[in-house]
């Protein structure tokens, strides 16, 4: 009765709402998670219901009920970071929550760069942030974009298969092409993607 109790340290930390699990994992391999005084490693177990968890010494509790749970749909606009810091002194999207929101720890569940616009999820439900941004989902993501040259059939091959970019396979699952170009300058295509790595649309063009 009691391994059933017994849950994986970083999907705890997922989903108490303070780390996505990539994030949990890159913690607890740098030794910043603490379980019981001892630093915890890769895979091990924990029963949330004795066992102590401190992150750079703050304890850790899970979110008691679903009441807790925060789940903010924003549409950035451009020129915005997601990020909850900027070195620069730039505008956040954290700068336009309402002042009750602005200092929650809240998960982007997946990003868009700064030059991108468009749907964001904001949550303290960690599980839920997991569950819409890891590949091993499958959930399907839509890009509207805009070239500043016509699209070349020829490439879409490439992109479809994968192209590697800084040891990284970048790929979409599927390009919509329109039927005609929208002017003489640009050239607007839908992309489809199920992972989300960073620029990832930018740098397969």
């Amino acid at each position: 009765m009691e391994a059933k109790k017994l849950i994986r340290l970083q999907k705890y930390l997922t989903q108490c709402g303070i780390l996505t699990r990539r994030n949990a994992e890159e913690c607890i391999k740098l030794g910043e998670v603490i379980v019981n005084g001892h630093i915890a490693s890769i895979g091990v177990k924990i029963d949330p219901n004795k066992d102590h968890i401190r992150i750079n010494g703050k304890k850790i509790q899970k979110l008691n009920n679903q009441k807790n749970k925060i789940v903010l749909a924003m549409n950035k606009p451009k020129g915005i970071l997601c990020s909850h810091k900027d070195p620069y002194h730039l505008k956040t999207i954290f700068n336009f929550l309402p002042n009750n929101r602005q200092y929650q720890r809240l998960l982007i569940a997946g990003r868009l760069d700064k030059e991108s616009e468009g749907l964001l999820i904001l949550t303290n439900d960690g599980e839920l942030s997991n569950n819409i941004a890891h590949p091993s989902k499958k959930i399907k993501k839509k890009y509207q974009i805009t070239l500043d040259r016509p699209f070349e059939k020829r490439h879409l091959n490439n992109i479809l298969k994968g192209v590697i970019h800084n040891k990284e396979l970048l790929r979409a699952t599927k390009v919509a092409i329109p039927r005609k170009q929208y002017n003489k300058k640009n050239y607007k295509l839908e992309i489809h993607l199920e992972q989300g790595r960073k620029r990832e649309i930018r740098r397969i063009f």
